[in-house]
């Protein structure tokens, strides 16, 4: 028994040296990597070592590297989304300048279709364009054209549409650069017209938001829908012979009723004006 223990005894110091083995072998290595000069191959030697032997150094090469690998993913993202920006300004810009020619070219037609008006007869006057409406006064329009341009108060005002010549409506104020036109529409517009084929006579008046009606036509007239409404010789503003549309309904009334009422489609959209030729011919006006 006491050889034993006198074994164990010698055994310990031995194990104990082992053990403080391992961090003086780590103290001197840190000493030689610090005192080692850092030129040619001591130095890659010391950083192979310093890599190998300390974790933080391990670690920081390793978050330099992700750090690294992030800013380029993040650079790559913004710049997929800058051109994403790029292209989506790019197709904006395209489809209004589709929008800008579709307009031009309907614009073209139209003023073609225009400059191929041949009035029933060879009035003298001025082409103008519709420069504003007054949001309080729908059925009235400013022309681009006043005075100055030889635009005179109660002149008519005609339009074309589809290829058809008509009646747009009355010079009611003019200034020298601008003309105020109260539209056929217009619940204040009044003109003498008559029918064809029947030549039957009545009162046009405009119905504002409502339709725009023919008064005063004889009872026994043969009036029926799709007949066409000129203005009248016995007008006092407006040449004789002006279309100003088609009949589309006939109201016959009651048994007490002296007249018929017929309601008109006119032959010109008062929302689709966009030039008109105002008459200035006074040999035409009675």
């Amino acid at each position: 028994m006491l050889h034993a223990k006198k074994k164990k005894r010698s055994a310990a110091p031995s194990g104990f040296s082992r053990k403080a083995l391992l961090p003086l072998f780590y103290l001197t290595l840190s000493f030689l990597l610090m005192i080692l000069p850092l030129d040619g191959f001591v130095s890659s030697v010391k950083a192979l070592l310093g890599y190998i032997f300390i974790p933080q150094i391990r670690m920081s090469h390793s978050a330099v590297k992700y750090a690294d690998g992030v800013s380029s993913t993040i650079r790559e993202l913004l710049d997929t989304h800058h051109e994403n920006r790029q292209l989506r300004q790019e197709i904006e810009a395209a489809k209004i300048l589709g929008a800008q020619a579709e307009m031009v070219f309907e614009e073209n037609e139209r003023l073609t279709s225009i400059l191929k008006l041949q009035p029933s007869r060879p009035w003298q006057g001025t082409w103008a364009q519709i420069a504003y409406r007054e949001p309080s006064q729908w059925n009235t329009v400013i022309l681009d054209k006043g005075s100055r341009d030889g635009i005179q108060p109660r002149s008519a005002v005609i339009s074309v549409e589809n290829g058809v010549e008509g009646l747009a409506g009355e010079v009611v104020e003019v200034s020298e650069s601008t003309a105020k036109v109260l539209l056929v529409r217009d619940e204040d517009f009044s003109a003498a017209v008559y029918l064809s084929p029947s030549r039957d006579e009545g009162l046009l008046a405009g119905g504002g938001t409502g339709a725009v009606k023919m008064k005063y036509v004889p009872l026994l007239s043969s009036v029926k829908e799709g007949d066409r409404v000129y203005t009248s010789a016995a007008s006092s503003i407006f040449p004789a012979g002006i279309l100003i549309g088609e009949v589309s309904s006939v109201k016959k009334g009651n048994a007490f009723q002296t007249a018929l009422t017929v309601e008109v489609t006119p032959a010109i959209s008062s929302s689709a004006l966009k030039e008109v030729f105002v008459i200035s011919d006074e040999k035409d006006r009675k």
